[in-house]
């Protein structure tokens, strides 16, 4: 009985070892996503960065009554504010538009017309179905080579190293304008999204969708 109990005591003991070592290195990718990026946090009253191609806005969730959640529209007020502060030309607005019901980049683009951007400063990509195909699209359709990217800070840091790993020249602003409800849920989840994308940056697989090439300077 008691070479049972041992027995049973080991396994319990390995067990708790592996999930140990897992949890480390979940946690230690994460924050080597983070502490390699916080450089390039930018403050929104600061000087911006030369020669900025694009101001990167990342979609968000959008209400049944088809307005932006509270986060999606601090993105776009912070966005916007860049934009009309010079730091450059045009907006790209990168989300969800993957099923006909559901348009987040519609609803992005009349929340920047109606704050006075005008139409020919608006970019639209309807295949940022995820930070990384957002990021990939910025480079390989948009032909962006320098922007900044604008998002919550907990969810910065994961973009940037995306685009850093792409070989873009990127920078980010956060914008966290107010508290969010589940942000600790959030937090959670954003650790093991942080560890997804340090491999898909990685391997570089193309996003869901690429298609035809819309540089803001063409050749």
């Amino acid at each position: 009985m008691s070479q049972g109990i041992k027995g049973i005591g080991g396994k319990i003991l390995l067990l708790l070892l592996v999930l140990a070592i897992l949890a480390g290195l979940t946690l230690g990718l994460s924050a080597y996503v983070v502490s390699g990026t916080q450089a390039s946090f930018l403050d929104p009253d600061g000087p911006a960065p030369e020669g900025v191609d694009w101001v990167l806005v990342l979609g968000c969730g959008v209400r049944p009554d088809g307005s932006p959640s509270d986060m999606l529209a601090d993105r776009l007020e912070q966005g916007i504010a860049l934009y009309q502060a010079g730091w450059a030309d045009k907006l790209l607005l990168s989300g969800d538009n993957g099923q006909e019901n559901y348009n987040e980049v519609g609803v992005m683009e009349a929340y920047a017309l109606e704050r006075g951007v005008p139409g020919e400063d608006i970019v639209l990509d309807h295949a940022g179905f995820c930070t990384y195909d957002s990021v990939y699209r910025a480079r390989d359709i948009f032909g962006a080579k320098r922007l900044v990217i604008i998002t919550q800070a907990y969810h910065l840091s994961r973009a940037l190293y995306i685009a850093q790993a792409l070989g873009l020249d990127a920078w980010g602003v956060g914008a966290d304008l107010r508290p969010y409800r589940g942000q600790a849920v959030r937090e959670l989840r954003e650790v093991l999204a942080r560890d997804k994308d340090f491999f898909w940056a990685l391997a570089q697989p193309d996003p869901k969708f690429l298609g035809e090439k819309l540089p803001l300077h063409p050749q």
